[in-house]
Protein backbone atom coordinates (compact mmCIF):
# COMPACT_ATOMS: atom_id res chain seq x y z
CA UNK A 1 0.00 0.00 0.00
CA UNK A 2 1.70 3.41 -1.00
CA UNK A 3 1.35 6.60 0.37
CA UNK A 4 -2.10 9.17 -0.40
CA UNK A 5 -2.78 10.32 -3.75
CA UNK A 6 -1.24 14.04 -3.55
CA UNK A 7 -4.33 15.47 -3.72
CA UNK A 8 -4.88 13.71 -0.15
CA UNK A 9 -1.68 14.68 1.73
CA UNK A 10 -1.99 18.20 0.15
CA UNK A 11 -5.69 18.60 1.74
CA UNK A 12 -4.13 16.91 5.04
CA UNK A 13 -1.53 19.59 5.45
CA UNK A 14 -4.08 22.65 4.63
CA UNK A 15 -5.68 20.91 7.39
CA UNK A 16 -2.71 21.69 9.85
CA UNK A 17 -2.70 17.67 10.06
CA UNK A 18 0.76 16.10 9.29
CA UNK A 19 1.07 12.78 7.99
CA UNK A 20 3.58 10.67 9.32
CA UNK A 21 3.67 7.14 8.61
CA UNK A 22 6.64 4.83 9.87
CA UNK A 23 7.92 3.24 6.55
CA UNK A 24 10.64 0.49 6.12
CA UNK A 25 13.18 3.24 4.98
CA UNK A 26 12.26 5.27 7.94
CA UNK A 27 12.67 2.54 10.62
CA UNK A 28 16.67 1.89 8.58
CA UNK A 29 17.41 5.41 8.99
CA UNK A 30 16.77 5.29 12.34
CA UNK A 31 18.38 1.77 12.98
CA UNK A 32 21.40 3.54 10.90
CA UNK A 33 21.12 6.70 13.00
CA UNK A 34 21.59 4.76 16.39
CA UNK A 35 24.27 2.72 14.90
CA UNK A 36 26.34 5.47 13.81
CA UNK A 37 25.85 7.37 16.75
CA UNK A 38 26.64 3.91 18.82
CA UNK A 39 30.22 4.01 16.64
CA UNK A 40 30.99 7.48 17.01
CA UNK A 41 30.26 7.93 20.43
CA UNK A 42 32.57 4.49 21.23
CA UNK A 43 35.22 5.63 19.04
CA UNK A 44 35.63 9.01 21.46
CA UNK A 45 35.36 7.20 24.30
CA UNK A 46 38.08 5.16 23.15
CA UNK A 47 40.95 8.38 21.95
CA UNK A 48 40.09 8.92 25.63
CA UNK A 49 40.34 5.63 27.27
CA UNK A 50 43.47 4.57 25.21
CA UNK A 51 45.14 7.88 26.25
CA UNK A 52 44.36 6.96 30.31
CA UNK A 53 45.22 3.32 29.16
CA UNK A 54 48.83 4.60 28.09
CA UNK A 55 49.35 7.03 30.84
CA UNK A 56 48.19 3.99 33.28
CA UNK A 57 50.30 1.20 31.64
CA UNK A 58 53.03 2.31 29.56
CA UNK A 59 54.50 6.37 31.22
CA UNK A 60 53.70 5.53 34.83
CA UNK A 61 55.87 2.44 35.26
CA UNK A 62 60.07 2.86 35.49
CA UNK A 63 61.57 0.33 32.97
CA UNK A 64 60.14 -2.92 31.92
CA UNK A 65 56.97 -4.42 34.26
CA UNK A 66 57.33 -7.85 35.23
CA UNK A 67 54.14 -10.34 35.52
CA UNK A 68 53.55 -9.56 38.89
CA UNK A 69 54.00 -5.94 38.46
CA UNK A 70 50.97 -6.09 36.57
CA UNK A 71 48.88 -8.37 38.59
CA UNK A 72 49.45 -5.67 41.03
CA UNK A 73 48.72 -2.85 39.27
CA UNK A 74 45.11 -4.33 37.95
CA UNK A 75 44.19 -5.87 41.35
CA UNK A 76 43.38 -2.12 42.13
CA UNK A 77 39.82 -1.02 41.77
CA UNK A 78 39.99 2.17 39.27
CA UNK A 79 42.73 0.76 37.00
CA UNK A 80 40.26 -2.71 36.79
CA UNK A 81 37.66 -0.41 36.27
CA UNK A 82 39.47 1.41 33.15
CA UNK A 83 40.35 -1.30 32.06
CA UNK A 84 37.17 -2.77 31.72
CA UNK A 85 35.73 0.29 30.08
CA UNK A 86 38.34 0.21 27.63
CA UNK A 87 37.62 -2.96 26.70
CA UNK A 88 33.62 -2.00 26.29
CA UNK A 89 34.85 0.41 23.91
CA UNK A 90 37.22 -1.60 21.75
CA UNK A 91 33.91 -4.48 21.53
CA UNK A 92 31.54 -1.86 21.09
CA UNK A 93 33.35 -0.10 18.19
CA UNK A 94 34.92 -2.93 16.55
CA UNK A 95 31.65 -5.00 16.19
CA UNK A 96 29.65 -1.82 14.82
CA UNK A 97 32.53 -1.52 12.41
CA UNK A 98 31.96 -5.23 11.38
CA UNK A 99 28.04 -4.56 11.47
CA UNK A 100 28.47 -1.85 9.45
CA UNK A 101 31.02 -3.47 6.53
CA UNK A 102 27.98 -6.46 6.39
CA UNK A 103 25.26 -4.42 6.10
CA UNK A 104 27.13 -3.14 2.50
CA UNK A 105 26.53 -6.33 1.21
CA UNK A 106 22.80 -5.59 1.52
CA UNK A 107 21.11 -7.80 3.91
CA UNK A 108 17.63 -8.15 4.16
CA UNK A 109 15.66 -6.66 7.23
CA UNK A 110 15.55 -10.70 8.85
CA UNK A 111 19.47 -11.31 8.15
CA UNK A 112 20.03 -7.77 9.31
CA UNK A 113 18.18 -8.34 12.97
CA UNK A 114 20.04 -12.12 12.96
CA UNK A 115 23.79 -10.33 12.25
CA UNK A 116 22.81 -7.24 15.20
CA UNK A 117 21.90 -10.30 17.53
CA UNK A 118 24.53 -12.31 16.93
CA UNK A 119 27.26 -9.81 16.77
CA UNK A 120 25.62 -8.46 20.15
CA UNK A 121 25.70 -11.89 21.60
CA UNK A 122 29.30 -12.65 20.54
CA UNK A 123 30.24 -9.12 22.15
CA UNK A 124 28.68 -9.82 25.42
CA UNK A 125 30.13 -13.35 25.78
CA UNK A 126 33.75 -11.98 24.94
CA UNK A 127 33.03 -9.02 27.64
CA UNK A 128 32.30 -11.37 30.20
CA UNK A 129 34.69 -13.78 29.48
CA UNK A 130 37.66 -11.27 29.23
CA UNK A 131 36.29 -9.63 32.76
CA UNK A 132 36.30 -12.91 34.34
CA UNK A 133 40.09 -13.85 33.20
CA UNK A 134 41.08 -10.80 34.18
CA UNK A 135 39.44 -10.66 37.22
CA UNK A 136 40.85 -14.20 38.43
CA UNK A 137 44.53 -12.80 37.33
CA UNK A 138 43.96 -9.61 39.29
CA UNK A 139 42.37 -11.68 42.64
Amino acid sequence: MGWPSTSCREGEAMAGRTLQRETPSTVRTDKALWAWLTQAASGALLVLLAGLHMLAQHFTAEGLLRYEDVVAWLSRPPVFALETAFLAAVLTHALAGVRAILLDLGLGPTAERRLTLALAALGSVAFVYAVALTWSIAH
